[in-house]
Parts: structure tokens; sequence; C-alpha cells
């Protein structure tokens, strides 16, 4: 009976070995069965479809712009002031008068100018007498002199007398010297009253129209101080200028003789055409930006534009007139690249690989040098060579590109 139960006992321990290695290996049937079917269905379920969003190449005319705001200027402008002064007796024109060269824009009152002439008329006259009498004198000092100068040969007058002769004639010279410097002066004073009257009456230095008048009959002009603008006149403003500020990045591109349109707030809907005919140096820095200055030339014949007006002017710097383009977003595209597929934790995932899906794509960067053509409906990297681009499209150079060509702008993907 003891050896019965011995027995038993035997068999009992090498029975357990085998009983665990049947319980493990039926949890791992039970495992890849279940993955397998989780797989599977997981597969089925999210099958990955691409659809490219596509664009066709196109052949054609592009212009490259550049855009800048600034105000529309007369061509001339001119400020007008007075050199003296005084008070305003008159003034003769008004806004938006036209006027001539010379006319009369303001008189100022002439009273004392015309007393200051008068006196100086006076002295000029009081000059040349003095220069008469002067004269007659040396003259007659001179012959005493040669009379003088005569008997003293013989003998006959006294040294002393032929002196005194001849100082009288010296100081008769320089007296006439005098006289002739006090004519000259009193002739350049009287030019100066002349001129003073003359400049009471302020003129018109060009033709053209009254933009600005702040003179008022009456007003009181201080030239010294400063020389007040009475008037702002403008020339013909059939013609006009338009000075626009361009922005560093895009002043290497502008260039003089350049065409350009521009529009303005009165008229929205109209463009006026300009040309560019000078593009300074000097550049003007306004909140730590730095721009150049340009300037336009327009032409406004019906008189629409005015000074000051603002406008937005779009300069064309480039024009390509057959060439074959592409939008900027299909330059833009790159397939993204697969991803390498996460390590799994555990036993499990040492046995079973993920899921589809679990590989992820990672996008890619374009490096501007080609872009994709879909072909057959696969797509392909055509190497490119780029022009110019306006902002939308881009000029390419390609022997593997022809017009009509998919360019990929963008793909979806789409789970079934």
């Amino acid at each position: 009976m003891t050896q019965s139960a011995d027995d038993i006992s035997r068999m009992l321990k090498s029975a357990r070995p085998r009983r665990g290695r049947w319980v493990i290996g039926g949890l791992l049937v039970l495992v890849l069965a279940g993955g397998a079917g989780w797989y599977a269905l997981s597969g089925t379920a999210k099958t990955a479809q691409v659809s490219y969003l596509t664009e066709a190449v196109t052949k054609g005319p592009l212009t490259v712009t550049v855009t800048a705001t600034g105000t529309v200027q007369p061509t001339t402008q001119v400020e007008v002031s007075s050199e003296l002064s005084g008070t305003l007796a008159s003034v003769d024109v008004d806004y938006n008068d036209t006027v001539e060269v010379g006319q009369v824009l303001a008189r100022l009152d002439d009273t004392k100018l015309r007393a200051q002439l008068e006196n100086s008329e006076a002295s000029l006259v009081a000059a040349r007498a003095r220069l008469v009498s002067a004269q007659a004198t040396a003259r007659e000092a001179e012959a005493n002199f040669t009379t003088q100068s005569a008997l003293d040969e013989r003998g006959i007058a006294a040294r002393s007398g032929l002196i005194t002769v001849q100082a009288n004639l010296e100081r008769a010279k320089a007296a006439v010297e005098i006289a002739e410097a006090d004519l000259g002066q009193a002739e350049a004073s009287l030019t100066l009253q002349r001129a003073d009257l003359a400049n009471a009456v302020i003129r018109s230095p060009i033709k053209g129209i009254v933009l600005n008048r702040a003179a008022e009959t009456g007003q009181i002009v201080a030239a010294s101080l400063s020389a007040p603008v009475l008037f702002t006149l403008a020339e013909d403003l059939r013609r006009m200028d338009l000075l626009v500020n361009i922005d560093e990045a895009d002043i290497g591109r502008v260039t003089v003789g350049a065409r350009a349109v521009f529009t303005v707030d009165a008229y929205p809907a109209e463009e006026f055409p300009a040309v560019i005919t000078q593009v300074r140096f000097a550049p003007e820095t306004t909140d730590n930006v730095v721009t150049y200055k340009a300037v336009l030339s327009v032409e406004n014949p019906d008189g629409l534009l005015r000074p000051g007006m603002t406008a937005t002017a779009t300069l064309i710097v480039s024009e390509v007139q057959e060439a074959l383009t592409v939008p900027n977003a299909a330059l833009r595209y790159a397939p993204p690249k697969a991803a390498a597929s996460t390590k799994s934790q555990g036993l499990v995932g040492l046995i079973l690989p993920g899921p589809p899906g679990s590989r992820g794509a990672q996008p890619s960067v374009a490096t501007g040098k080609s872009l994709w053509v879909l072909r057959a409906g696969v797509p392909q990297e055509v190497p490119v060579t780029l022009g110019d681009s306006d902002g939308r499209r881009t000029v390419v150079t390609s022997e593997a590109l022809a017009e009509g060509d998919l360019v990929i702008t963008d793909q979806i993907s789409r789970s079934n």
C-alpha cells in the first residue's frame, strides 16, 4: 500500500511540468489567434487611400509688381513770401485763381518807401552838383598851377607860391574823387530804394494756380524775423508727380523708366498710368523701417488728380510674355516620408506587428528645386529652375515639363 502511494506521487510530479507546458502553449495560441483577428480587422477597417490636388501648368505672360503708397504732388510748387516788412494794402488773388508770370498777387503799403525814394533822388541831384563844383574847382586849381609853374621857371614868382598852388590843385583833385564817390553812393541808394518799392508789389514767379493763400488785407508782415509764406503756387496741374515710398526689400528691382498704375480714394474704380522718373538714393527711416523715395510722372489732362491725394501704386518691375508657370503651392509640396515603426512593449509586441496605420507619415520639406507631377496616377519628381514670381505663380524652366502637365499642390488621405 505504501509502495502504491509512492508510485502515485512520482507520477503526479512527472505530470505537472507537462501540464504547465500545455497551459502556456494554449495561452499563446489564444493570444496569436486574437491578435491575428484584431490585425485583420484593423487592416480591413483602416486601409488608407490617397488622392492628389493638382493644377495644370500654363504658358503665357507673367507680370511681377511691387506695391507702394505715396501722395500726388505738383511738378513745381513755389511758396511766395515778402522780402519787406510792412502792412498789406491789398490782396489781388484768391484760392484756385490762375496766375501768369509777373502777375500782382498782393501790395504792401509803400508810403514810406516812396518818401525814401524821393529822398534818394534828391541826394543824387545834390551829389551830382557837388561833383560839378569839385570839377570846376579842380580846373581852376590846375590853371593856377600851370601859371605859377611858368612864372617859377622864369624866376619871377616866389617858390612858396608854387607850393601853395600845387597843394590847392591836389586838394581840388581829391575833392573831385570824393564827389564822384558820393555820387556813386547816391546812385546805389536810389537803386536800392527803387528795388524796395518794386518789392512792395508781390508778383507771381511762375504760371500756375494758387493752391493756398495766407495773406489778408491789413495783415502786418514781419520779414525781418522769418520770411512768411503768403501764397503757395503750383505750376500747370495737367502734369503732376507721384511720390511713393519703396520698401528696402523691393528697391533693388525698381528702375527708372518702368511703368506703373495707381489709384486714389476719390476714384477707387479708376487706374491712372504713370512712369518712374527718379529713384532717390537718400533713405528715409520711420519707426525703424527704411524706405526710398521714387518719383513717378503722371499726366492729369482732366484735372481729376489734386495735390496731396493719397495714392496706392503698383510698380511693374518685370514682365515675361511667354513662359511656363506653376502655382506657388506646387513648389511647397513634397510627399510625406514613411515613419519608422514604434517598438511595442511586452510579449505580444515582440510577436505581433502593429496594425496598419501605426506606421504614420512624417511631413517632408520641399527643396524649391523640383516639383511633383501626377502622371498615370503616380507622382513623379521633376527638377525645375525657378524664375520670376508674382506671389501666386512662378516661372519655371524644365525639359521634363510641358504645358498642361498636372502638378501636385497637396494630397488628401482617406481611410476605408
